[in-house]
């Protein structure tokens, strides 16, 4: 096939290297990374790592600058955090056009990752499997942004789950592994 490809011309042969080289990159992808940035008026940051294991992704966040309790969790459509509210990050995720709701739920937004829990100190920590998350494919992360709120998320509400005001955003990247 590349031998065929080639025969058309060069610059073709190179454009079909670069689309080939980047669908192998993009198939060896077992680990992405979010460093979460206070949005205008917050100190809330963190990281969040995703990991690609049997049954889904694994979602590991420690957050730091919270108020003590539930805040919404949530992957976003897009990886901008260039408002100063992080509204240039889109709504939540969700390539399938379900109703929000928990992140248990087999109908819901694909981004719905419900709430992490602040200690007293304000740190929160979250672990836990996602089936619905991928890294590649229709529900790839890659590129998007992951936005902690102000409030907890009621996980019913439409179709954010009220979770309020956006704390930190961060963009979602490949990750060294």
């Amino acid at each position: 096939m590349s031998v065929r490809l080639c025969r058309i011309g060069l610059m073709a042969c190179a454009v079909a290297v670069v689309l080939v080289a980047n669908a192998v990159r993009a198939a060896e992808v077992k680990k992405s990374v979010a460093v979460l940035q206070p949005t205008k008026g917050s100190t809330v940051n963190g990281v969040v790592t995703f990991t690609k294991v049997e049954g889904g992704v694994r979602v590991v966040a420690d957050i730091n600058g919270l108020t003590p309790g539930e805040h919404g969790f949530h992957i976003h459509d897009f990886g901008d955090c260039s408002a100063p509210d992080a509204t240039s990050a889109g709504g939540h995720f969700n390539p399938e056009g379900h109703q929000h709701g928990a992140p248990d739920a087999e109908m819901r937004h694909v981004g719905d990752l419900g709430n992490i829990t602040a200690d007293a100190g304000g740190k929160a920590h979250y672990d836990r499997v996602d089936k619905q998350l991928a890294l590649e494919g229709d529900h790839s992360i890659i590129g998007r942004s992951v936005i902690v709120h102000e409030q907890a998320d009621d996980l019913k509400s439409q179709p954010t789950g009220n979770a309020g005001a956006r704390l930190a955003c961060g963009a979602i990247g490949v990750a060294k592994e």
